[in-house]
This record gives structure tokens, sequence and C-alpha cells, in this order.
């Protein structure tokens, strides 16, 4: 009777298990099937009026210049940056949120996009990377977005070394991080301040548009480039979204599974950091992305990495996409930086998490 018993409630957890497995599966196919369809909305949502047989004919290569030129080199390339963007902070987002156990985890809220977009402005202003924007050869163009995209890179890594150092000389726990990683933001943001008050004022306008966050400049280098250096970033998130998982249950935990927590945490840091510091130095600052999505495919699917992860990237994919068609058509003909209606949705929600939602409680 007891082995019947217990059978029984074997046969009732595994069919609870699966049954939550399907739901996450179903959770991913609809987030692919939505991001087609929302591909296909930024497509054909414009003032060119080009519909759904024109996008066919263009993608069979049968339709004329004018059309293919709008579709292939200006709608398409600014949608599959947005894809990217959204994959890559969404991403880093839900891996921060995980390693550092506290959903107010973000690249944004760390102060690492803050980091990254003072390197683009140290560029600016002392490599003089903005006034190679003017320049009419594509050696100097291509040269502008690897200064900016570097420095962008090296700043960001010293924003993340700098959270490291102070946990780990504090002790590295979830707080202490999320304590240092707002003060240096604070310092970051003031250190900006200071590159546009020293800044010419052509430096001072390409400050200013890395700083709005805005997709519209996006092209085919830009999306190979991106393509080349997140691949192998959101490979290496999903190949250990297992080490992540241990660290929710604390660290003692994961130590006893054979995970070194410190290790762990350092390589999600700079991996997330690169991610960031390439979106931030292509396109400026898009904020909260990384902390609304990973938050929202939590509360649909659960806890459990090896789901959210990929989850998160599909739905930050979505999520970016359909923000930037509703910004480039919102108050057509002005074009609105994608980045500006993010900190519109985030913010109220970032004020919700921060006031309704402590550390401990989200991840009981």
């Amino acid at each position: 009777m007891t082995d019947s018993t217990t059978h029984s409630k074997d046969r009732k957890l595994m069919e609870r298990y699966r049954s939550h497995v399907r739901r996450r599966v179903l959770f991913l196919l609809a987030m692919v099937a939505g991001l087609i369809l929302v591909l296909l909305l930024a497509l054909v949502t414009g003032s060119a009026g080009i519909g759904v047989r024109e996008i066919l004919d263009v993608m069979a290569g049968g339709s004329d210049d004018v059309t293919s030129r709008i579709v292939l080199q200006i709608r398409l390339p600014r949608a599959v940056a947005a894809i990217l963007a959204g994959l890559a902070l969404a991403s880093s987002g839900a891996v921060m949120q995980s390693i550092l156990r506290n959903p107010l985890a973000s690249p944004f809220t760390l102060g690492i996009s803050g980091a990254a977009a003072f390197g683009a402005a140290f560029a600016i202003v002392f490599f003089g990377a903005g006034s190679l924007f003017d320049g009419t050869s594509d050696f100097y163009r291509m040269m502008d977005r690897y200064i900016v995209m570097g420095s962008a890179f090296i700043w960001s890594m010293v924003g993340t070394f700098l959270i490291l150092a102070i946990a780990r000389y504090r002790g590295v726990t979830p707080e202490v991080m999320i304590l240092s990683g707002i003060a240096i933001g604070s310092l970051f943001s003031a250190g900006v301040s200071a590159m546009q008050y020293l800044a010419t004022e052509i430096e001072l306008a390409s400050i200013v548009f890395w700083m709005f966050g805005d997709l519209g400049r996006a092209g085919w280098e830009d999306t190979a480039i991106l393509s080349v250096v997140l691949s192998p970033i959101l490979l290496y998130f999903i190949m250990m979204s297992w080490n992540f998982k241990s660290l929710q249950s604390g660290d003692e935990f994961a130590v006893s599974l054979g995970v070194n927590p410190f290790r762990i945490r350092l390589g999600g840091m700079l991996a997330a950091s690169l991610a960031t510091a390439v979106v931030v130095s292509f396109f400026g600052i898009i904020a909260f992305v990384g902390l609304v999505v990973p938050h929202i495919v939590r509360r649909i699917i659960g806890d459990d990495e090896i789901f959210v992860i990929p989850a998160s990237a599909l739905f930050g994919a979505l999520f970016l996409l359909l923000s930037d068609t509703v910004a480039r058509t919102l108050f057509s003909p002005v074009i609105l930086p994608v980045g500006i209606l993010t900190s519109f949705i985030g913010a109220p929600l970032f004020l919700y998490l921060l006031l309704r939602v402590t550390a401990k409680s989200y991840w009981q």
C-alpha cells in the first residue's frame, strides 16, 4: 500500500514537471512565432505604403529598386539590429538577476550601461571619434565604430571590475554588488556630464546621440559585427545556465555541487558587460530592457534558468523590435528614439519592483 502511494505521488510529480516543461516550450515557440509576426509588421509599417505583397516580391527579387532599397537597406537592417540588441540586453539582464539573486539587477541599474556610455563619450572627446562621422570614406566610418566600441567595452570592463573588486573586498553578496553598481553608475553618469561640458558642439551632438538610444543608423555592417560578437556570448549564457541556476540556492549549495560562485559571477558579468558594451557603442543607452523582460518572463514560466535565459532573449528581441516599430510610427513623420520609449515603459515597473518586491521574497 505504501509502495502504491509512493508510485502515485511520483507519477503526479512527473506529470506536473512535464506540464511545466510543456508550458515553457510552448512559451518559447510562441515567442518565435510572435517575433516573426512583429518582424513582418516592422517591414510593412511606415510612410512608404509598402504591403505584405511588396515585401514578398522584394524577398523573391522581383520588386522595383526603390521598394527594394527601402526594405533591404533601411527597414530590414534596423529590424535585425533591434532583434540582436534585444537578445543581448534581455539575456544579459536575466543572467545578472540570476547570478546576483536580485530582480533589480540589469546592465542599466548596475551602471554598466552608464560605464559604456562614458566610454563612448570619452572616445568622442579625447580620440576625435565624433569627427569621423563626417568623413566620406567607409574606412573612416568603420574606424569610428571600432574606436567607440572599443572604448565603451574597456570602460564597461572598468565598471564591472570595480563592482567585483568592492564585492570581493566586502564579501561577494548580491546586496553589496547591487549597491556598488548603483554608486559606480552615478560616478560614470557624472563622468558623462563632464565629457559633455568639455566637448565641442559637434562632439556634444555625437554624445547626445549615444545617450538617446536610437536604432535609426543601423546598417548591415553593424548587424554583422553584432552577430559575430553576440553569438558566442548567447551560446555561453545557455551553456552556463545550469551553473547560474545553482547560485539561486546560495553560494554554499553551489560549492557543494562543485561550482565556484566567484568565477561564475565573474564570467557572467564579463560576458554581459561585453554584450552591453557592443549594443551601447552602436546604438546608445536603451534602458530597462534587461530589467523589464526577464522579470516578465520569470513571472510567466518560473525561475528555471535553462528556459529563462533563451526565453528572455527571444522576448527581449520581440519587445525591442515592437518598441522600435511603435517609436518610429507613433509621432510620424517624427521618429522617436527607442531608448526614450523603453524608459517610459521600464521606469514605472522599476519603481514597482523597488517598492513592492524585495530580493529575498522574490527568490523564495
